[in-house]
């Protein structure tokens, strides 16, 4: 029964090659090194070639691939090979992708996660997740999403992508002066990738962390063959760089509730070399810097950069306060990274997209309970060493798109559009009412902190289904915050609901069907330590509290 659990679904002898490619890889990739004039090289030309590499990867990624999903949309939309490189020679690759999404082009979100069928035409078009693999890719090892919206999807990350996506970065670090900074990272250990991409980047840049914290152990994984391989692979790829004489840290387990480690392993560093560079998601990079304020800590000197959720103003109060300094990133994992923080922002979630790595559209999508539309992001890979092809693929998030002149470094190196305001369309409903997920942020993260007190993390939507099929949605209120009064709080929410300026009618609705509940409990932080404002629970029958499942 363990041997069926394990090997159950896989190709047990391509899994092995695959991983012993990557393996191989290893050897030449911890030689490699990215300098400065290299990054700025390598953009440069891919800033010149864009429209190229998009034609050239539609052309082999698509046409030259017959299983791939958009081939039926394609053929529906009745364009060939010719019509989008007659559309991207007269009108640019922008306008290209947003005639091609007018014509039925294009991925929703739910369809690209397989959560649901693709439907053109009154057609089912029959994709799975996997069809939109990158066919191409030679050694890899896999990876997972981070599932914060639905089941986890699994991703190969190839170590030529790893290369490949770092020049803009290099860019970046150097933008913000931490490129030489003593570094820890606070990230799991594979199936999540986002620690080992810290470590390989860090062996790229020539200045490898020099701790890794884990929120997660080997007992916290699955028993499926991929996890194994992937925690027999985090600890390969720790051995293999020693081996190269780089002093590659083994990950040390500090739970969430211990962030204090963390925070005196910077106070420590401060001591000897006045700066350091600590990544890690939004929320964790927040609870750094809430126990550094406990113990009275000052933190200035500290640059804490991460992504994974939205960098909300609340949150990055917290981080501020403490004298630390606050930038963000942002990745869409299925193609790598999007953009990075702004080195003079207007706002703290003020993002450069690295345009080519990525193209970027919006299109307005629907709602239902929405007055007006939001215009989604559309994405498309321009890099052969994406883990996905993206052709307008859509995520679940949306924001402001601007071109503007920043005076930054990273400007000067052709990235000329931001990215602000981002938030996602996740979406609480309830009695046919839909809450865009921004809109509940500020009043968990601002409202009731304000009027109850505690912090942001005290305060999570939970949304679920009682005994009879009813969608409620329970407000976690963290046993932390004290006593209160669970029908002030209930009003409070309520109250600030019905000021929205994105509901329909949700405070009547919400009243009259006792829609939301309060639960004295502790938030449910995902498995990546991420703390989602909305959190989704599946549940059976009975809505108790150890029914909370992470997604």
């Amino acid at each position: 029964m363990l041997y069926k659990s394990l090997f159950a679904g896989f190709y047990i002898p391509s899994k092995i090659k695959r991983y012993a490619h990557f393996a191989w890889g290893l050897r030449s990739f911890f030689r490699h090194r990215i300098s400065i004039e290299q990054a700025r090289a390598v953009v440069a030309q891919r800033l010149i070639n864009r429209e190229d590499n998009f034609l050239r990867l539609v052309e082999r990624g698509i046409f030259g691939y017959r299983k791939s999903p958009y081939l039926p949309l394609l053929k529906q939309a009745a364009c060939e090979m010719s019509d989008i490189q007659d559309l991207v020679r007269t009108r640019g690759l922008e306008s290209t992708l947003l005639a091609l999404r007018e014509a039925g082009v294009y991925v929703t979100f739910e369809e690209f996660k397989g959560r649901e069928p693709m439907i053109r035409n009154g057609k089912i078009i029959p994709i799975q997740v996997r069809d939109f693999d990158n066919p191409y890719l030679r050694s890899y090892y896999e990876a997972t999403s981070g599932g914060t919206t639905g089941m986890a999807v699994r991703i190969p990350i190839s170590l030529d992508h790893t290369i490949a996506q770092n020049y803009p970065i290099l860019l970046a670090y150097d933008a913000h002066s931490v490129l030489d900074l003593p570094i820890a990272i606070w990230y799991g250990i594979l199936p999540d990738s986002t620690g080992v991409e810290n470590i390989l980047r860090g062996s790229l840049f020539g200045n490898v962390p020099r701790k890794w914290f884990s929120p997660v152990v080997t007992r916290d994984l699955k028993a499926s063959l991929v996890d194994h391989l992937g925690n027999l692979g985090t600890y390969y790829i720790i051995l293999m760089g020693r081996l190269m004489n780089l002093h590659i840290p083994f990950p040390e387990y500090v739970s969430l509730d211990h962030a204090a480690v963390v925070t005196h392993w910077a106070a420590d560093i401060l001591k000897t070399h006045g700066q350091c560079l600590i990544r890690a998601n939004v929320s964790m990079a927040m609870r750094v810097c809430i126990a550094a304020q406990e113990e009275g800590l000052d933190l200035t000197g500290v640059t804490l950069m991460g992504g994974g959720e939205p960098p909300t103003p609340a949150k990055v109060t917290e981080i501020t306060r403490t004298g630390a300094r606050w930038v963000p990133n942002y990745w869409f994992t299925e193609a790598g990274v999007v953009g990075w923080g702004c080195a003079k922002p207007v706002d703290p979630n003020d993002i450069h997209i690295f345009k080519d790595a990525i193209a970027l559209i919006q299109y307005p999508r629907h709602l239902n309970g929405l007055k007006t539309p939001v215009d989604a992001f559309y994405y498309t890979t321009l890099l052969p060493t994406a883990p996905k092809l993206l052709l307008n693929v859509e995520s679940d998030d949306y924001g402001l798109i601007e071109k503007r002149s920043c005076g930054c470094p990273l400007e000067t190196y052709g990235y000329t559009e931001h990215l602000r305001h981002i938030r996602s369309f996740r979406k609480i409903t309830g009695e046919g009412v839909t809450l865009v997920g921004s809109e509940m942020i500020r009043i968990l993260e601002e409202v009731l902190p304000a009027r109850f007190g505690g912090s942001p993390f005290d305060y999570q939507l939970l949304e679920e289904e009682d005994e009879k099929g009813f969608t409620k949605v329970s407000l976690l209120v963290s046993p932390r915050v004290g006593t209160v009064n669970e029908k002030k709080v209930i009003e409070t929410v309520l109250e600030a609901i019905g000021e929205s300026t994105l509901s329909v009618g949700a405070r009547a609705l919400w009243s009259q069907a006792r829609t939301l509940q309060i639960k004295r409990m502790e938030p449910v932080w995902t498995s990546r330590g991420k703390l989602m404002p909305l959190h989704l629970s599946q549940l059976s029958k009975s809505p108790t509290a150890d029914k909370v499942t992470d997604h």
